[in-house]
């Protein structure tokens, strides 16, 4: 199928940039792809991979896309979204990864017969190892969604939602999750540094621990509780630490439902 599909990105920013580099890797045609993106220099780089683009949308309406994937920064798409309404009335799907813009907002936008994807990925995208929550719009085919995994492969896995309303949950957990990672391997580092570790030491220690351990649990067929177990002797060091961070009032998981739970108030409150 992706030897077929067309595609209109518009954004070619670090998202969208990561999601064309997937694309291409992937196997999708160039010639099959354009690229609205208001930056010369990054134009330029896409002439010299064979990727044709223009400066906005409005100058590629002899384009005839199957998906339109919008990857503009939320407060751009004010800007573009009127661009949009040419490649939709040709049966254009539109797939959006713009965070707080509900699937009905671009019905109202573009009509309400426009098939829409809304899309939440993550960081890790940018190397093909991201997670991205999808909810399509009613009208939806099957072979739509279809051609939205074969696109958002380009990304990692993803993962179908019931409802639209769990975007904010996948937004709190997966979306914003990659800086609680970033954040626990500083804290780490920092940990390590008042054990009496050199800085450096202290910063390769941690990288790898969480990095190592990451690999490790993607590729095993263990739950991360039966990994936990595996590492933790009963009495021992790790024991020590875990008495610490599994505190259930105080420790890792009931701090960790409350970042969750305020990144999820947060992102319904973009949405209104």
């Amino acid at each position: 199928m992706k030897e077929d599909l067309s595609i209109l990105l518009v954004g070619c920013g670090k998202m969208g940039g990561s999601v064309l580099n997937g694309l291409l890797k992937k196997g999708f045609k160039p010639e099959n792809i354009r690229v609205a993106e208001p930056d010369e220099k990054t134009r330029e780089k896409l002439a010299a991979a064979g990727v044709a683009s223009a400066a906005s949308a409005r100058d590629l309406a002899d384009f005839a896309p199957d998906f339109v994937f919008l990857a503009v920064k939320p407060f751009m798409i004010e800007q573009v979204v009127g661009d949009l309404k040419s490649f939709t009335d040709k049966r254009a799907a539109v797939l959006s990864i713009i965070a707080g813009r509900k699937i009905e907002w671009f019905k109202e936008k573009l009509g309400k017969d426009t098939v829409v994807f809304r899309a939440m990925p993550n960081t890790p995208a940018a190397i093909g190892a991201g997670i991205t929550g999808v909810k399509p719009s009613p009208e939806a085919s099957a072979e739509q969604k279809k051609a939205v995994e074969e696109i958002l492969s380009a990304c990692g896995e993803t993962v179908w939602l019931d409802d639209e309303g769990q975007i904010d949950a996948v937004t709190a957990v997966s979306g914003s999750g990659p800086a609680y990672v970033f954040y626990l391997t500083e804290a780490l580092t920092a940990a390590a540094k008042a054990a009496g570790l050199p800085d450096d030491t202290a910063e390769k220690l941690a990288k790898a621990t969480v990095a190592g351990s990451a690999r490790l649990m993607t590729q095993s067929d263990e739950t991360p509780a039966k990994l936990r177990q595996n590492v933790t002797t009963p009495n021992g060091t790790t024991a020590a630490a875990l008495d610490v961070l599994m505190n259930p009032e105080t420790g890792f998981e009931p701090l960790m439902i409350q970042a969750v739970k305020a990144a999820q108030i947060r992102s319904r409150e973009l949405g209104k």
